[in-house]
């Protein structure tokens, strides 16, 4: 790499660690926290934040800085799964209608799970879980169910990377989640009771490609001693088969 292409990685590096800086619930951050976050002398995040709010990423508010507007125009033109969130939409809208529970849309990236679209039910617990957020594959049902149908590799680099404990009852053996991801394809079901969180159970369906490989999954949620899984499984399963051959 020529010293040209190594300074443009190194400033490439250094303006995704200001951006990605940012967490959920935070407003503004300060030069010096955002310097405590990315490790970058405070002159660097100065200067470098100064031309993010230049080209609109970041906007000041105050003595501190805040996400720009920009960002959101951007993400909105990330179009690789729009279509899904559309086509999938209304699928949703009926599943949660149906049950008066949470309905969630997510994708694999990496070892994680990536919400793309949260429908909240009227009878469901308050959930962590968000639109862009992300959370560990192996602790929850739309992991599991796009892990039985991804390639064997897939799984190989989940279970690697580690299965951290999110719960008291997450699955952190390797043999007992290839277990479930086996029982997952017998079923076309994968369930989380409570792995994700205390009181909070979920089941999921995948939503599969023409060649059976997973896309993404579709979930329900819903409090431990209010939502019966193995009730409201069927209609998740049914939603998924049906949006599936939408994607076809």
């Amino acid at each position: 790499m020529c010293p040209a292409d190594r300074n443009d990685a190194a400033t490439a590096a250094r303006l995704t660690a200001l951006l990605t800086a940012f967490s959920p619930g935070d407003e503004t951050l300060g030069v010096s926290e955002l310097a405590r976050r990315t490790g970058l002398p405070k002159s660097s995040v100065h200067r470098l934040a100064g031309h993010l709010v230049t080209h609109g990423l970041l906007e000041r508010e105050g003595t501190g800085l805040r996400l720009g507007l920009k960002l959101f125009e951007i993400g909105q033109l990330a179009v690789r799964q729009r279509g899904l969130v559309d086509a999938a939409r209304p699928y949703l809208a009926d599943l949660r209608e149906a049950t008066r529970n949470t309905v969630h849309l997510a994708v694999l990236e990496g070892t994680e799970v990536v919400y793309l679209d949260i429908l909240r039910g009227p009878d469901a617990p308050r959930l962590p879980s968000r639109i862009g957020g992300r959370f560990p594959a192996h602790a929850t049902a739309v992991g599991k169910a796009i892990l039985a149908f991804s390639p064997e590799s897939v799984v190989d680099t989940v279970i690697s990377a580690g299965l951290p404990r999110i719960s008291t009852r997450t699955i952190t053996a390797p043999g007992l989640l290839r277990g479930q991801l086996s029982a997952v394809r017998d079923e076309g079901l994968a369930y989380d009771r409570e792995e994700s969180g205390v009181g909070v159970v979920c089941t999921a369906s995948p939503l599969r490609g023409a060649d059976g490989v997973a896309l993404a999954a579709i979930s329900l949620s819903g409090w431990t001693n209010r939502m019966r899984v193995e009730r409201v499984a069927p209609a998740v399963r049914t939603t998924a088969l049906a949006l599936s051959r939408t994607l076809h």
